[in-house]
């Protein structure tokens, strides 16, 4: 990269050395975002914990998350960066077997996609579709189904993003859809991780976004804050039982965390504030029983 390109308000470069998919063979570069020059400006932390950006005069928006999945630009592979070439034999095989699937999926939710140019929000989306997609058929020795909660999340975000630029292409839908899934995801992989089924840890960040790690209590928050948001209403003793597990969940976090330097504080801000939530909705029922 060039002074005089970053000085026309370059946000991104590709990498000097090419990966090969190990699925399909072909070879590509990532592209990464840059750092510093104002690029980047900070805004609020939401109760998913998903950074906020501010647009900047020169660079405008900037979405970090568009660029951190590796993709192959020919089958259409995903998965995060430290995955991409370790996987086993067995999973990369399933993969490859659901290439056509992959594509279909896509067309049906864009019209042009390409990932051996620079990324969008289009791309940036898709990237951790296809991701969620292809971590269904890898092997539980690679944490996939925390990997498909946390590909879920970030998905939402993006199509989020799209359908407020984009309202007339009903991407409303798909938010609403993949918050379900990213709550399927999380209290899945909790189940798991309890029963010692599949292991969490073997995640390099816990995210959920890409500016911190707020680790296993962060998950156990977003699990909670999902059941909040998305979890099951047809049945309210079974809403109710769901919840206070949550809340037993949230009041061992503050237990082991109110003192603790090792828990971010914006986290138990969080926590807190859901934990009250919780505890207000559980005798909002409990003062509809006692009128019924």
């Amino acid at each position: 990269m060039t002074k005089k390109e970053d000085k026309k308000g370059s946000i991104t470069f590709y990498s000097r050395d090419q990966i090969e998919c190990p699925i399909c063979g072909a070879k590509f570069k990532r592209e990464e975002l840059m750092s510093g020059g104002g690029r980047m400006i900070a805004g609020k932390l939401t109760d998913e914990l998903h950074r906020l950006y501010e647009p900047s005069a020169k660079y405008g928006e900037i979405h970090p998350l568009i660029y951190t999945m590796t993709v192959c630009p020919k089958c259409h592979y995903s998965a995060f960066p430290q995955d991409f070439n370790i996987l086993d034999k067995e999973s990369l095989n399933r993969i490859y077997e659901h290439m056509q699937d992959r594509y279909e999926s896509i067309r049906h939710l864009f019209s042009s996609i390409n990932f051996a140019g620079a990324r969008g929000l289009p791309e940036g989306a898709a990237s951790y579709y296809l991701a969620m997609l292809c971590y269904e058929f890898v092997d539980t020795k690679y944490s996939p189904t925390i990997k498909q909660g946390v590909c879920s999340l970030r998905a939402a975000w993006l199509f989020d993003e799209l359908a407020k630029k984009y309202p007339e292409e009903n991407y409303g839908y798909m938010v609403t859809l993949l918050y379900r899934k990213a709550y399927f995801f999380y209290r899945r992989a909790v189940e798991l991780e309890s029963s010692g089924k599949e292991m969490i840890a073997n995640m390099k960040s816990f995210g959920p976004d890409v500016d911190k790690n707020y680790g296993y209590d962060g998950v156990l928050y977003l699990s909670a804050l999902l059941e909040v948001k998305y979890g099951y209403r047809n049945d309210a003793e079974q809403r109710k039982t769901l919840l206070a597990q949550q809340r037993r969940s949230l009041a061992k976090m503050f237990g082991l965390g109110k003192s603790s330097k090792t828990k971010p504080g914006p986290l138990l801000e969080h926590a807190r504030t859901l934990y009250e939530n919780i505890v207000a909705e559980l005798n909002e029922e409990e003062e509809g029983d006692d009128e019924d």
